[in-house]
C-alpha cells in the first residue's frame, strides 16, 4: 500500500492488507497475481548529459586500440567535452530526457547522474543546470554530481586544474546552492595514471567536501592508484570501477563502510579485468552496480548489467538484486528512503510479469517484455502497452 504522499503505508499478506484497509478507498488496485513487485532499480554512477556519441570509437576499439590510445589521438572523453561545449542548453535536456525514460522503462526510479563533459566552468554549469531541471520536471529519482575532475583540460596541467576547481567552480556551487537555483549531492575526480593523481584528487574531494558534497569518485580503474585507500581516509560515501584495486584498499573500504560501485559494462565493453566482486563480498563491502552509461559504455538497462556482475564478476542473483537496490541507494547516500520495499520508505517498485523475479536477470535483453509497471512515488510512469497479454 502506497499512500497520497508516495510513501509505502503497509507490507505483507494480501488477506492481512485487505482486512487492515478493508475501510479505505484506493485511486488505484494493481492485480499482481502471478507477478514479482521488486524495489525500483538504482543506477548507482552514469554519465548522461553529452553531446556527440562516439561510434566510431567503438570499432577501433574492436580493432585492439586501448582507452587511453584513443584518448591520445584526440577521442575519448576530450571529443564529447567539444560537442558538449558547443550543444544548447536545450539540446542537452532533450537527449538527456530521452535516455532518462529509456532508463526508466528498463525499470530505474533512481540514478546518479554526472557532469564531466565540460571541464570549464560555464559548460559544468550548464550541464549541472541540465541536470537540476530534470530533476524538477521528471519522475525519475536523480542524485546529481559534480564531476568538473573528469579529465585536465587542454593546455593545464593537473596541478592547475585543481587550483580552478577549488578557487572557482566549487565557489560558484556554493553560491547556487545558498541562492537555490543548482543543488548538487556529490562530487567525483577521476584518479587515475595520466589524470588526476592521489594528491590533486585528494585536494578537490577535500574541498567538495568541505562544502557539503558527498564524496563518490572514480578509482583504481586502469592502474592501481591507492584510491580506495584515499576514499576510505576521506570518508568517501563511494569509489566506482575498483578493476586495480588493492587488497589493503578493499581491507579499507570495508572498515570504513565505503560502497564499492561496480561497473561491469566498463570492464565487458574496454575488454578490461574484470573487478574482485567475490573478493570484496568476502571481505564485507559493500557492493553496489552502475551502468556506468557513457558514450564509451552505451547501456540504460539496469538487468543488464545485473546479468552482467552474474556472469562476469561471478555474483550470485540475490547478491546482484541488492547491489542494483539497497547498495546502490546506500552508495548515493539515499538507503533510509529508497532500495527496498518497507513501510515509511518512498514508493518505487517495478512489477514484473513473471512468478519469479530471477527472470529479470536470466533474461539478457528481455526487460522489454518483462517488465509491466514502473511506480515511482507511488506514481505509474510507465505502463508497458502489452501488460496482461503476455
Amino acid at each position: 500500500v502506497v499512500c497520497r504522499d508516495g510513501y509505502i503505508k503497509a507490507v505483507g499478506q494480501a488477506d492481512v492488507i485487505r482486512n487492515q484497509f478493508s475501510g479505505a478507498s484506493f485511486e488505484r488496485v494493481i492485480d499482481c497475481s502471478g507477478k514479482c513487485v521488486l524495489p525500483g532499480l538504482v543506477d548507482a554512477h552514469t554519465h548522461p548529459v553529452w553531446a556527440g556519441d562516439r561510434v566510431h570509437e567503438f570499432a577501433m576499439k574492436l580493432a585492439g586500440a586501448s582507452y587511453m590510445e584513443i584518448h591520445q589521438a584526440g577521442g575519448g572523453i576530450h571529443f564529447t567535452v567539444e560537442h558538449t561545449r558547443k550543444a544548447t542548453e536545450e539540446e542537452l535536456f532533450s537527449t538527456f530526457k530521452h535516455r532518462l525514460e529509456r532508463m526508466c522503462r528498463a525499470g530505474s526510479t533512481l540514478v546518479e547522474c554526472k557532469s564531466g563533459y565540460g571541464l570549464n566552468l560555464e559548460t559544468e554549469l550548464k550541464m549541472l543546470r541540465v541536470i537540476e531541471r530534470a530533476k524538477r520536471s521528471m519522475d525519475i529519482g536523480i542524485s546529481s554530481t559534480y564531476c568538473g575532475a573528469h579529465s585536465v583540460p587542454k593546455g593545464k596541467t593537473a596541478t592547475e586544474a585543481a587550483d580552478d576547481i577549488i578557487n572557482n567552480h566549487l565557489p560558484k556551487l556554493k553560491e547556487l546552492k545558498l541562492s537555490g537555483e543548482v543543488h548538487v549531492n556529490n562530487i567525483d575526480v577521476f584518479c587515475e595514471k595520466g589524470v588526476f593523481d592521489l594528491d590533486s584528487t585528494r585536494r578537490i574531494l577535500q574541498a567538495g567536501k568541505d562544502i557539503g558534497l558527498q564524496i563518490n569518485f572514480h578509482g583504481d580503474e586502469l592502474h592501481p592508484m591507492k584510491s580506495a585507500e584515499l576514499g576510505a581516509e576521506l570518508g568517501a560515501q563511494a569509489i566506482s570501477h575498483l578493476e586495480e584495486v588493492s587488497d589493503e584498499g578493499i581491507t579499507a573500504m570495508a572498515r570504513a563502510e565505503c560502497a564499492a560501485v561496480l561497473l561491469p559494462t566498463t570492464a565487458y565493453m574496454l575488454r578490461l579485468k574484470q573487478p574482485q566482486a567475490r573478493k570484496m563480498l568476502k571481505e564485507g563491502v559493500i557492493v553496489a552496480l552502475g551502468s556506468d552509461f557513457n558514450p564509451n559504455a552505451y547501456c540504460l538497462s539496469m538487468p543488464m548489467v545485473m546479468h552482467l556482475a552474474c556472469v562476469n564478476m561471478k555474483m550470485s542473483m540475490n547478491e546482484a538484486l541488492a547491489a542494483a537496490t539497497i547498495n546502490a541507494a546506500y552508495a548515493l547516500g539515499k538507503s533510509d528512503t529508497h532500495g527496498s520495499i518497507e513501510n515509511g520508505k518512498q514508493g518505487d517498485l517495478i512489477i514484473i510479469n513473471s512468478s519469479r523475479w530471477e527472470h529479470l536477470i536470466y533474461q539478457f535483453g528481455g526487460h522489454q517484455a518483462l517488465i509491466d509497471y514502473v511506480i515511482v512515488k507511488g506514481k505509474i510512469v510507465y505502463k508497458n502497452e502489452r501488460c496482461g497479454m503476455m
